[in-house]
C-alpha cells in the first residue's frame, strides 16, 4: 500500500468483465480487511500508539480494557483513523525500514519502479499514468502522489542486492 502501486491500477470489473458486483478497487478491499481485523497494516493508526494511551490516561483510562475501550470509542467517532484509509498522509508514512536478508527492494517487490519512486524518492522508469483516482471509495486519493516517503532503509544482508545498493546502512548478517 505504502509504495502506491493501487493507484497505478483500476477496479476488477476493469480487468475481468465477468466479475459481477466486484467493481471495488484492491485497495478498498484491503481497507476493509484492515477494519475487520483481517489483515495486518503498519503503522496501525493515523496516530501514534504511545499518544493514543496517553491520551486514553489523561481521559481517565486506568487498565488495559479501558484504554481499548477509548480505542473503540474514538475509531466509532472518527477520532482515530486506521493509517490505511489515508496511507499518503505524512503522518501514516512508515519512516524506518528494517530489511533482514532479502532483497525487498529489488525481486522481491512487487511493481520495483514504484517502491523506488515513492517509498525512496529515487530515479525511476515508472512510465504508466495513475488511473485509480475515481475508483477508490476507502481511501483518500491525494494529488500529487508523495514521493521519498522513507528516511532510513536499512538492510542487514550476505550480498550487495538492490536492497543493499538503496540502502542508508548496510550491515552484515551472517
Amino acid at each position: 500500500v505504502h509504495s502506491d502501486q493501487w493507484r497505478y491500477e483500476r477496479g476488477f470489473s476493469a480487468y475481468d468483465k465477468t466479475a459481477k458486483g466486484l467493481s471495488d478497487h484492491t485497495i478498498d478491499h484491503q481497507v476493509r480487511a484492515v477494519r475487520k481485523g483481517w489483515l495486518p497494516f503498519f503503522p496501525q493508526f493515523n496516530k501514534s500508539p504511545l499518544e493514543v494511551v496517553a491520551e486514553a490516561e489523561a481521559k481517565g483510562a486506568k487498565t488495559e480494557a479501558e484504554i481499548v475501550q477509548y480505542v473503540v470509542e474514538a475509531l466509532k467517532r472518527g477520532e482515530l483513523r486506521f493509517a490505511v484509509e489515508d496511507p499518503d498522509a505524512p503522518e501514516n508514512w512508515p519512516r524506518v525500514w528494517f530489511i533482514w536478508r532479502g532483497n525487498a527492494i529489488g525481486t522481491s517487490a512487487k511493481g520495483h519502479e514504484y517502491f523506488l519512486k515513492h517509498y525512496l524518492g529515487t530515479h525511476t522508469n515508472a512510465i504508466a499514468e495513475e488511473v485509480a483516482e475515481g475508483h477508490v471509495t476507502e481511501v483518500v486519493y491525494r494529488k500529487p502522489a508523495p514521493e521519498g516517503k522513507l528516511d532510513l532503509v536499512v538492510d542487514l544482508n550476505f550480498r550487495m542486492d538492490t536492497s543493499a545498493l538503496y540502502s542508508d546502512i548496510v550491515l552484515p548478517a551472517a
